[in-house]
C-alpha cells in the first residue's frame, strides 16, 4: 500500500488515479497517524517551497515523515516533493527536510530555454537505482518547475536531464527517492516508475 500525504499542496487526485490503473494499492491521508503506519510515503508537491514546509509543519507531518524515513520505510518525493526532500531552496527561506543532501536553485532564463520549464523532455541514467530499473533507453517524462536540484552527492542523482544547463531529474539516498518530474502525467514512463515504487 502506498500512502499519498495530503497537506494541501499536490495534484492527489491523478496520482491515486494513476496507481489505481496499474493496480498498486494507494490511499491519500493528512493523519500524522495513518503516515506512521504507512509502508511506502510519496509526498507530491505543486506551489512553493516555503508554503509546501508550512504546510507539512503546521499539521503535524515532519515528525511521523522523519520516523518512517528513519525505519526504512520507501518514500517518493514527486515535483515540489523532491524538491523538499533536500536541504532549502532558493525559492525560499525554509530549510528542507534534510533527507538527501542537495539544493534547489532556479533556472536561469534565457530566448532558448523559458522558465519555467515545462513539457515533455528526455532523462538519462547517472545512477543504478530500483525505481528506474528497466526504464527504456529513450524515456520521457512531463516537467513543470522553475527550480532544479543539484545533489552534493553525484551518487544520489539516479535520473538527469537537460533544460539550459544538466540537473537532477531524479534523486535516491538509501530509502528516500524523488522525481522532479510528474510521472502521474508521463503515461506509459510514469506508469513504469510508479510500478516499480509500488513493488519496492
Amino acid at each position: 500500500m502506498v500512502t499519498i500525504i495530503d497537506y494541501g499542496m499536490g495534484n492527489l487526485g491523478s496520482v491515486l488515479n494513476m496507481f489505481k490503473r496499474i493496480g498498486i494499492p494507494a490511499t491519500v491521508t493528512g493523519e500524522p497517524s495513518a503516515i506512521l503506519e504507512a509502508s511506502k510515503l510519496l509526498l507530491p508537491g505543486v506551489g512553493s517551497f516555503d508554503r509546501a514546509k508550512t504546510e507539512l509543519e503546521s499539521r503535524g507531518l515532519v515528525a511521523p515523515l522523519r520516523s518512517r524515513v528513519k525505519d526504512g520505510v520507501p518514500l517518493l518525493g514527486i515535483c515540489l516533493g523532491m524538491q523538499l526532500l533536500t536541504d532549502g531552496s532558493e525559492e525560499g527561506r525554509q530549510p528542507g527536510l534534510g533527507f538527501i543532501k542537495g539544493y534547489a536553485h532556479r533556472f536561469p532564463g534565457s530566448i532558448q530555454f523559458k522558465v519555467p520549464h515545462m513539457g515533455w523532455n528526455a532523462v538519462y541514467p547517472s545512477s543504478p537505482s530500483a525505481l528506474t530499473v528497466g526504464l527504456p533507453q529513450e524515456s520521457r517524462f512531463y516537467f513543470v518547475h522553475s527550480y532544479y536540484v543539484t545533489t552534493a552527492d553525484p551518487s544520489h542523482s539516479i535520473l538527469k536531464a537537460q533544460h539550459g544547463l544538466e540537473f537532477d531529474a531524479a534523486i535516491q539516498g538509501g530509502n528516500v527517492f524523488g522525481a522532479q518530474f510528474h510521472p502521474e502525467k508521463s503515461h506509459k514512463f510514469g506508469m513504469h516508475l510508479l510500478r516499480n515504487f509500488g513493488e519496492l
